[in-house]
């Protein structure tokens, strides 16, 4: 950055603080498999509308070229009732870290998402050592209701995804009257409905293309990068003294 520029940003740490590196950014290698997507659905019942909702969005996923694998959530302890050794835990965080993009798929219960949904993201760490499993991922929301249409769940559902530093795409999608949609079979009946979820996966595939290569140059924070120096320059200070 200019210094001129800098001189006239006296709380700005010059040393933390750096120019948009263009030739970096656009000379990133292209992934050439296929986009990872995990799936989480909020409900543990025999037949689940939000599973079936998230299997709908797989297939359609898959259509689109992409990887999918849906967790199951039977199983999984709630929060702080076991350490993170549990096998279901393990499944759960070896798949967020397999995966590229997301879809997050709740039951509306009370006005909110349910319990099983906020668990499943409960147990999902900022960062395992140096590993940040979620941070530029790319994430899609959608929900389920049993009566009219709302949107209570998925803007909950974005909140989540922005304080996991998440790329939320911005279109979602939200299923009235579930019970209504799906047919003898477990599949999705034609609808514009199932026209918006065709929508969203579409555009999650588009946007994991996009993000997933420079990820890691779009959640890049100065607050972060100064915060690291200081604390380099600590630790050689204190080893100068030992």
């Amino acid at each position: 950055m200019d210094n001129e520029i800098l001189e006239n940003m006296p709380n700005v740490d010059a040393e933390s603080i750096k120019d948009t590196d263009r030739n970096s950014l656009f000379n990133v290698g292209v992934s050439e498999h296929a986009p990872r997507i995990l799936l989480l659905h909020g409900s543990l019942r025999a037949r689940s509308f939000s599973r079936m909702a998230n299997e709908e969005a797989a297939r359609i996923l898959q259509h689109l070229g992409a990887e999918t694998k849906v967790f199951d959530p039977l199983g999984l302890p709630q929060p702080d009732s076991c350490d993170e050794t549990h096998p279901k835990v393990q499944e759960l965080r070896e798949l967020v870290t397999w995966s590229e993009g997301m879809v997050w798929c709740s039951p509306e219960r009370h006005g909110s998402m349910t319990s099983i949904m906020k668990s499943q993201i409960d147990w999902i760490p900022l960062s395992i050592g140096a590993v940040r499993p979620t941070q530029g991922k790319t994430l899609a929301v959608m929900q389920v209701s049993g009566g009219s249409q709302s949107f209570n769940t998925v803007n909950q559902l974005r909140i989540l995804g922005r304080w996991m530093r998440m790329l939320t795409i911005p279109n979602q999608s939200s299923i009235p009257k579930a019970w209504l949609e799906f047919d003898d079979d477990n599949r999705m009946k034609p609808s514009s409905l199932y026209d918006r979820v065709v929508d969203v996966m579409e555009e999650l595939v588009k946007f994991t293309l996009l993000t997933r290569d420079i990820k890691e140059h779009l959640v890049d924070r100065y607050s972060e990068r100064k915060e690291s120096l200081a604390d380099f320059k600590k630790r050689i200070a204190q080893r100068s003294k030992d």
